[in-house]
């Protein structure tokens, strides 16, 4: 049934609310708690002469338009203000934009410059590309605002649905499938690949040069084992293929983080024709990574598509997401073999470092720092021993991730109800900053502390914003 507007009444004070009786009561909460910062579980609402659960089915309830639901409950601790006060787009410096300008792939950038084309190619894919390559030297040489003309237009030749519009303008269009084609573009141009003089990637003589961008630092590959159910002395059978993103479920109720959701997507309940029983059987196929990219992208499965209401709808569950990513348990057993000694040699490292920033706050002495000089031998001592442990046959493969470890980088959200409706907002980390990103709101662009992704895992509902694509990158192994 269609959302109903309710009146929620709390402190005193009153506010419209649609409520999806088709969604769970726990995003009622949530949207509740995007509104008077009151979290779910202090939430009490009185509804229908009894008190919301979060398990409770809100069709059974029979709510009318217009009804009046009370609800008690008190904020938690009020977040305390930012170190750093929110920086606009109109108080940043010069230097300050070109920092926060396109800085998320630099390989990406460099590779770019190297593609020779002009914008005059039969070929709509390769106009795209070249496109995307002067968009990115025009932004790196103004601060000022720039409307992406050039690049909409090829972008809408090579993929005529962006070039759909209805009576106010043009229509929304999923930003994943957006993502997803401009990736496939740069595939298809075959970009030359990019080889940076570091650790902690392959070496330049290490690949051929027919070899892509997008196939060295954003494609991985699955190893995929196929079993009959149905006849299980049949042998399973092995595949290879690649892939530019990772699906992650969102529906099950038992998925609240994005591991688990991974995982689900890798392993499958398919049906095909079984050669040893002639007929259609029931197989388990159960892939795992045997090539990670130094760029990760993960696509949380936000959308679907309901047919009791012929609508696509959004799933608005909360599914955390972690800045520091280990993908080690997503990778076949021969690829953690190769990973295994550089990745735990980094992890015990973090805990070193982390035990050491404890100490040093608890120490007598807090602002006593090691001399430069004693830090760049350090650091020397461990560029030796992580060149020791990057496995060879990694460290020959341009663009691939030797550690199993990422660290996120950008995010982009959806706000809204379905894929028709609300907005898009992308989020990215600043450059050479740890606690900083950036909030590109069309052309409003603000400086954000970190805290504020953290938000972005649905725990807000629909009416807040949801991360929907993110993208990592490799750590840094110094």
């Amino acid at each position: 049934m269609p959302p109903v507007k309710v009146n929620v009444k709390w402190k005193g004070q009153s506010y419209e609310v649609e409520l999806d009786t088709d969604a769970p009561a726990s995003d009622f909460k949530g949207q509740l708690y995007s509104i008077t910062d009151v979290e779910p579980s202090r939430q009490k609402i009185m509804i229908k002469g009894g008190i919301l659960k979060d398990d409770t089915d809100l069709k059974t309830l029979n709510i009318k338009e217009g009804a009046t639901i009370m609800m008690m409950g008190t904020p938690g601790e009020l977040p305390k203000e930012p170190p750093k006060k929110t920086l606009f787009i109109e108080d940043m410096t010069d230097r300050q934009l070109a920092e926060t300008c396109l800085r998320i792939i630099p390989e990406l950038q460099e590779s770019l410059n190297r593609f020779p084309n002009s914008v005059t190619s039969p070929d709509l894919q390769i106009n795209l590309t070249t496109s995307l390559r002067d968009l990115y030297k025009q932004l790196n040489r103004t601060t000022e605002s720039y409307v992406p003309f050039t690049f909409l237009r090829a972008l809408r030749s090579a993929f005529p649905q962006f070039d759909q519009r209805n009576a106010n303008g043009y229509m929304q269009q999923d930003a994943e499938e957006c993502w997803s084609q401009i990736v496939t573009s740069l595939n298809n141009a075959n970009i030359p690949v990019y080889r940076p003089n570091d650790i902690s990637t392959a070496s330049e003589s290490s690949s051929s040069s027919n070899e892509s961008f997008v196939n060295q630092y954003m494609t991985g590959e699955f190893t995929s084992i196929l079993k009959c159910v149905d006849a299980p002395d049949e042998p399973a059978s092995t595949t290879k293929s690649t892939f530019t993103k990772l699906s992650c479920f969102t529906s099950d109720k038992d998925i609240n983080y994005m591991q688990n959701g991974i995982l689900m997507a890798l392993d499958e309940n398919i049906e095909k024709d079984s050669p040893s029983l002639g007929h259609i059987a029931n197989y388990t196929k159960k892939s795992r990574i045997s090539r990670l990219p130094s760029y990760l992208t993960v696509g949380f499965v936000r959308f679907f598509w309901k047919n009791n209401r012929q609508i696509r709808t959004k799933i608005t569950r909360r599914v955390q997401f972690p800045f520091d990513y280990d993908a080690y348990d997503l990778c076949t057993d021969e690829l953690k073999q190769k990973i295994g000694p550089l990745r735990n040699h980094i992890l015990e490292r973090e805990k070193e470092k982390d035990t050491a920033k404890r100490k040093a706050k608890a120490s007598l002495n807090p602002n006593e720092k090691e001399t430069a000089e004693s830090k760049s031998d350090k650091d020397n001592e461990v560029n030796d021993e992580i060149k020791k442990l990057i496995d060879p046959e990694l460290e020959k493969d341009i663009g691939a991730n030797v550690s199993g470890l990422y660290e996120l980088c950008a995010v982009l959200t959806h706000i809204g109800r379905s894929a028709d409706s609300g907005h898009y907002i992308g989020w990215a980390r600043k450059h050479d900053s740890t606690e900083e990103w950036v909030k590109y709101d069309d052309d409003k662009v603000s400086i954000v502390p970190q805290s504020e992704i953290q938000k972005l895992d649905g725990s807000g509902g629909s009416d807040w914003h949801i991360g929907y694509i993110l993208l990592y990158r490799s750590k840094k192994l110094v």
